[in-house]
């Protein structure tokens, strides 16, 4: 489909959600993108448009980063460009790059929205990087469109399960 497909088409083509195995294998296939770094193959898995959102920690999933203060707040093309900067050098947060591995569970599909099918599960990122390991866990939404027959990101919000954003102290990894 075209990259400027209406919301109606999107609709329409995303009326029966697809088997939950199907998210499953996405989710993982994702999960492994960004842990091997690949991370121009992960955008590749991302519809133009598309959103990729971390509120604070703790914040109630109905949070709306117009409203709120949010760790990432990324359109399409913040996300691409973040996504160069992880792959340079001088991305200074990520160089060297961190070690990270990703659990996906309790993967459940929601059913349709306006423009895609949404998708909920729960997650443990563990990333290791100058001697210290920190451990990000909490649960995403996913609102998932097809595209040419594949399944496409149009929006993804992690929210973290904790209380504060310590140790860590920031988000520099794509979660």
């Amino acid at each position: 489909m075209a990259e400027d497909m209406t919301m109606t088409q999107r609709k329409a083509v995303n009326a029966n959600p697809r088997p939950r195995a199907d998210y499953e294998d996405f989710l993982y296939t994702e999960a492994a993108l960004l842990d091997e770094w690949r991370l121009d193959e992960w955008f590749d898995l991302v519809a133009p448009g598309a959103i990729y959102e971390v509120p604070t920690a703790g914040a109630p999933d109905d949070a709306d980063s117009a409203q709120r203060l949010f760790y990432i707040a990324d359109d399409h093309g913040r996300l691409k460009h973040r996504v160069a900067r992880l792959n340079k050098p001088g991305g200074h947060s990520e160089w060297p790059r961190s070690v990270c591995s990703r659990q996906i569970t309790n993967v459940r599909v929601l059913g349709p929205v306006d423009d895609g099918v949404e998708v909920a599960c729960t997650f443990a990122t563990r990333r290791s990087k100058n001697g210290i390991t920190d451990i990000f866990f909490g649960h995403m939404r996913y609102v998932f469109v097809e595209q040419d027959g594949q399944l496409k990101i149009a929006s993804k919000r992690v929210f973290l399960d904790m209380t504060a954003l310590r140790p860590q102290g920031r988000v520099s990894i794509i979660l």
